[in-house]
């Protein structure tokens, strides 16, 4: 039986602004109890929401040196899904009304966090074998892990697993400052350590000392180890190859089931999908002013609208793709560049294309429910849950062939009766077009071919049991 302590800084339904929230929140629970007992622990934000806050019972609380200061540490526990929660409480940290703020007050924040956390460990009545830290946030832990705590008995045999859902944050500042913040010797600011191009960076801290790094698909563990996908860290993921291992993130099958979905009108499975999908199309086209007709190509984007997620390619076609024939469902918020031109084109193609630019839940259940297709172009992506929700959804994605996305969707092959949804290789919006087109092209003219794709996409299984198996073989391996 091993004991693993998740550290992180978000957990659905705690608090959530990405992917990161809901591994955390979800993996612990499909352990198998008699390997592994997981628990989790995460800041006691102020935002979150009061109803979860007030069931949150005071265990203990201690002071802490912090730089200069002398800092106040609550713990908290609660249980949630029969899995057991910690809490870190500190106000003058973890107030406000997001989790992140400005760079400089998250490097502190999160030191502070890491320091806090492992303090807490021999008040908590649980004594982790494993401390699996997730992204940069809680990159310091396994370095003070290895400086101040290795002196304590307690501590003598806990290993660390680093995983990284996306290398394009690691809480870099200035090394000076990080120096008077953490409290660590010269020793680990060298080029071998926690230096970084004359900064600090926490997850390299992190990669460096922990036993095993994971990331969150096996093609993204490949692609870290090139310049392109590297964010100036493939030098380390090459020294680290042999501790690296991508293991494909799930999604909670529970939540994401179009069979007994509360939010969405009409419910269906593999065997139906036929006979009700189509309806809440129809229900979307009405609640959202499109041209309302069941026939009609839907494709949905769900998504952070960021340069990462491919929409300067879909900027690019944009005039071509909104085609009498085509209906564009997009939902979320972001770059104000791409949130303005989806507005502009909602305002063009007004009865074609509808631009949602908030960000909920309940629409985006109704999207994936609704839509024939769901489109992911992106330029790089370390796991990716929207294209597994999808295909759950019988939704068939169009992806770039990276990261998560080329593991998961598998390109419809016509000769051969294969495959999920479309894919790409090349970062390139006329390429993108083209699959597109071709998938417009298979969705009017051969209707059985692609009932087919989504009754493969919806028979496919990234639950988390699959990914929960991977990382108890890990964890038995350390």
């Amino acid at each position: 039986m091993k004991n693993v302590l998740f550290i992180a800084s978000e957990a659905v339904p705690f608090i959530k602004t990405g992917g990161l929230a809901d591994v955390v929140g979800s993996l612990p629970k499909y352990f198998d109890n008699e390997e592994v007992d997981a628990r989790v622990l995460i800041p006691k934000y102020t935002c979150i929401p009061w109803e979860l806050r007030q069931q949150m019972v005071y265990k203990t609380h201690f002071y802490i040196d912090l730089a200069w200061r002398s800092q106040y540490v609550g713990v908290f526990e609660m249980e949630y899904d029969g899995v057991t929660y910690y809490f870190i409480d500190n106000e003058f940290y973890f107030g406000g009304p997001k989790p992140y703020s400005w760079i400089h007050e998250d490097i502190e924040k999160f030191a502070f966090f890491c320091k806090a956390a492992l303090s807490a460990i021999p008040v908590l009545g649980f004594k982790p074998d494993i401390i699996h830290c997730h992204d940069w946030q809680t990159g310091l832990i396994p370095v003070y892990l290895h400086e101040r705590f290795a002196q304590g008995e307690f501590y003598k045999d806990i290993k660390t697993v680093m995983t990284i859902h996306n290398l394009k944050f690691q809480g870099i500042w200035d090394l000076k400052k990080v120096k008077d913040i953490t409290g660590l010797a010269d020793y680990y600011f060298t080029p071998d350590k926690l230096e970084f191009n004359d900064d600090a960076n926490y997850l390299k801290g992190g990669i460096v000392y922990s036993d095993k790094v994971t990331t969150v698909s096996p093609s993204y563990a490949e692609e870290i180890k090139t310049p392109f996908y590297g964010e100036n860290l493939d030098g380390l993921m090459n020294a680290k190859a042999n501790n690296l291992v991508g293991i494909l993130n799930g999604i909670d099958y529970e939540a994401y089931d179009p069979k007994t979905d509360k939010r969405i009108k009409h419910n269906y499975d593999q065997v139906t999908f036929r006979k009700e999908k189509y309806k809440n199309k129809l229900d979307l086209q009405k609640e959202l002013g499109l041209v309302e007709d069941k026939n009609k190509f839907m494709i949905g984007i769900v998504s952070r609208l960021t340069d990462q997620k491919g929409l300067d390619l879909i900027a690019y076609v944009m005039d071509n793709l909104c085609s009498d024939d085509v209906e564009l469902v997009v939902l979320g918020t972001g770059d104000e560049k791409y949130e303005n031109m989806f507005r502009h084109y909602d305002w063009k193609y007004n009865s074609n294309v509808s631009a949602n630019i908030y960000y909920s839940e309940d629409m985006s259940h109704k999207v994936y429910a609704a839509c024939d297709a769901f489109l992911m172009p992106s330029l790089f992506e370390p796991c990716g849950l929207s294209q597994l929700m999808a295909l759950r959804y019988g939704t068939v994605p169009i992806v770039r062939e990276t990261g998560g996305l080329k593991d998961t969707v598998e390109a419809y092959n016509e000769y051969e009766n294969k495959g999920t949804g479309f894919s790409f290789a090349n970062y390139n919006a006329d390429e993108m077009l083209y699959i597109i087109n071709y998938a417009k092209d298979v969705y009017y003219n051969h209707k059985r071919e692609w009932n087919k794709i989504v009754d493969r996409g919806m028979l496919t299984d990234f639950s988390w049991k699959t990914s929960a198996k991977k990382y108890e073989d890990l964890y038995k391996n350390l």
